[in-house]
């Protein structure tokens, strides 16, 4: 097994690596998920709380789930399999490899309907269709919009192909294009809303919101919800970063390489704050929209701004940016264990797993339509739609299990001299804090954590 199925790919160079990578972490996560949850939990102590644990908790743990992946050279089923053997460890740590595929799968299946709601959107603030949006006529259009099976369906899929014809053309020649296109221009749109934030919009509360901590109003469930979000804005257990890290070079750092991308993370989650909450503030809406922030509370403010026309493209464009870094993340793993199976074929393969992602999601882009009352679950209690499920099973289930397993595998398992090899060059404090977080430190959040999820 040692040298069967290793992938001929590899990045042509670190930063392309950290583009990629970077794209890949920055998504849905920090445009849509962090900037409502921020609202809701608190602000600046929640913002503090957020950043604690990316740097303390969440690089490490991301630095253990590359290691397996660079270790492995390959896909995540067949790394993690590799590195069973290796060890001579239990067959029940393939779980890993199984679930860093069954995660993206799913995920992406649902996470291409919201990119078609960017889509939709985009087309809707280009048509200057937010004028006169008040709560009611905002959300009754998202809610007759989203309903629109056939239309969404369409539209979900033409995201889907468009990941699939990246995916398609390989890691230099697909990927690293891509992202070496869509990353600066990422940041460039995100800075251009920030500074229009600054010029037009309440910056100075939103400064206030996100940096001022009022640790009172600081709860045990807000504290857990930041380390969720955390994880969740990494990207970690949803097996991303061990696909493109099997392409990354052993020159490259492991350490600094984790901490450019969680740095790269952080500061588009902040930013996408700069952006959002300065409107928000400036058209007296409310920070805490949940997730209608986006869809519903935002086309408001867009629509009675000056030049909402022009800042409400811009924005949904950078939604719709930063969900297809993620998607082309979450679509390569799939596609690199079906090349491993099928080897040359790798756009024979893209195209097969975009027309199952493709199929999968139509089940979630009808749970707003015609499927919206089905709760297939129904019969054991469980009370959610398709899209509930699939969301929930990722986020809650999935993730979270994944993620635990990794840092247990590579705290426990993982022999002395793998460690030793993997992070030559770094100092012995380091290594000693990587494996006593790994050990004890992740495990236990993590447990908290799911524990949470799972009750809650």
């Amino acid at each position: 097994m040692a040298d069967v199925g290793k992938t001929k790919h590899a990045w042509s160079s670190r930063p392309a690596f950290l583009l990629a990578a970077i794209g890949g972490a920055v998504g849905l996560g920090n445009l849509w998920r962090f900037p409502y949850v921020a609202g809701e939990y608190g602000g600046g102590a929640f913002v503090l709380m957020y950043l604690a644990f990316v740097f303390l908790l969440g690089v490490p743990l991301m630095a253990a789930e590359m290691l397996l992946g660079r270790r492995g050279h390959r896909s995540p089923i067949n790394s993690i399999a590799a590195l069973v053997q290796e060890h001579n460890a239990k067959p029940f740590w393939r779980a890993i490899g199984w679930i860093s595929f069954a995660v993206p799968f799913i995920g992406l299946s649902y996470y291409a309907v919201v990119a078609a709601w960017a889509i939709d959107y985009l087309t809707l603030a280009g048509a200057g269709a937010f004028k006169e949006f008040d709560g009611t006529s905002s959300a009754n259009t998202f809610q007759l919009r989203s309903a629109e099976s056939g239309y969404q369906a369409a539209l979900h899929g033409t995201f889907v192909a468009i990941t699939a014809w990246v995916v398609a053309n390989g890691v230099n020649n697909g990927i690293e294009r891509a992202s070496k296109v869509l990353m600066p221009t990422l940041f460039v749109v995100m800075l251009a809303l920030v500074v229009y934030g600054m010029v037009a919009g309440n910056f100075a509360a939103a400064a206030e919101f996100l940096f001022n901590p009022n640790f009172s109003g600081l709860t045990g469930e807000s504290i857990l919800v930041a380390l969720g979000q955390a994880l969740f804005s990494l990207g970690i257990g949803v097996g991303l970063m061990i696909t493109y890290s099997s392409y990354m070079p052993r020159e490259y750092s492991l350490r600094s390489s984790v901490t450019t991308i969680c740095i790269g993370d952080t500061i588009a989650a902040l930013l996408a704050g700069f952006a959002i909450f300065p409107i928000v503030f400036a058209s007296g809406l409310d920070p805490a929209g949940g997730p209608g922030l986006i869809f519903i509370t935002l086309p408001i403010a867009f629509g009675d701004m000056a030049g909402g026309q022009i800042i409400g493209s811009l924005f949904f464009m950078l939604l719709l940016f930063a969900a297809f870094t993620s998607a082309i993340g979450m679509l390569e793993p799939i596609v690199a264990w079906l090349e491993e199976k099928r080897p040359g074929r790798r756009k024979q393969m893209a195209v097969i797993a975009g027309v199952a992602v493709w199929i999968l999601g139509l089940g979630s882009v009808l749970s707003f339509g015609s499927l919206s009352d089905w709760q297939p679950l129904s019969f054991i209690g469980i009370s959610r739609n398709f899209f509930g499920i699939a969301d929930f099973t990722v986020a809650n289930v999935l993730a979270p299990i994944c993620a635990l397993l990794i840092t247990l595998f590579a705290g426990w398992v993982l022999k002395h001299n793998v460690i030793e090899e993997e992070f030559a060059g770094e100092s012995e404090g380091w290594k000693q804090y990587w494996r006593f977080t790994n050990r004890y430190l992740t495990p236990v959040a993590l447990l908290i954590v799911l524990v949470d999820l799972l009750t809650g």
